[in-house]
């Protein structure tokens, strides 16, 4: 145990908690332009609150997804460009929810890093909310972690976590597919957030 008489403060541990309420205020526009009708209360609370549009559903079922976006964040921290990360984020997840035919309904993102930089988190959040109206989901919440000595300077990481909802007769799950179906191909416009470990070789 330490015997010094200094007081333990997050700031002298690293963590800059000042920083991270200048980021909340710096997103809280961004955020604003996701809302949905159904989110109640704002941006802050312990839990995010959303009341489920079950009027519009007979059989409503919940679809929940988490991803992130791998070592794409090693393109990005090369480049200097952190906002695109943020809309990939938001697809992988709202894609794992939309081939189960299901509407996406809200968002929440976790940020860690060792180092809060402001700038970086708020272009992260900007590209993430810009992700979330394209996909008509509400970004919600999220948690900005601040762990010294856990990642590299400048480094950091991100996952999303994704709920939306689907009418039980309409989940896509492959059971209906049969011989004599027709199979459509969409070529993809890029990588998108997969593969990254091997292009970067």
């Amino acid at each position: 145990m330490n015997d010094s008489k200094e007081s333990l403060t997050y700031k002298a541990a690293g963590v800059d908690i000042d920083a991270g309420d200048a980021l909340v205020e710096r997103i809280k526009p961004m955020v604003a332009t996701t809302r949905r009708a159904e989110v109640i209360g704002g941006l802050g609370g312990f839990g995010a609150l959303f009341e489920l549009p079950i009027d519009r559903y007979r059989a409503p079922v919940l679809v929940a997804a988490t991803d992130g976006v791998g070592t794409k964040l090693k393109l990005a921290l090369a480049l200097g460009i952190h906002d695109t990360v943020g809309i990939d984020l938001v697809a992988m997840c709202v894609n794992d929810l939309v081939v189960q035919g299901a509407e996406p309904l809200f968002f929440l993102d976790y940020y860690a890093t060792g180092h809060l930089d402001v700038d970086v988190a708020a272009d992260v959040v900007s590209g993430i909310a810009e992700g979330c109206r394209q996909a008509g989901a509400s970004l919600v919440g999220g948690e900005t972690a601040e762990m010294p000595g856990m990642y590299g300077e400048g480094d950091y990481d991100l996952a999303g976590f994704c709920v939306g909802i689907v009418e039980k007769d309409a989940i896509i799950d492959g059971s209906r597919v049969s011989p004599g179906d027709i199979l459509l191909g969409l070529g993809s416009t890029g990588p998108h957030s997969n593969g990254y470990s091997l292009i970067r070789k």
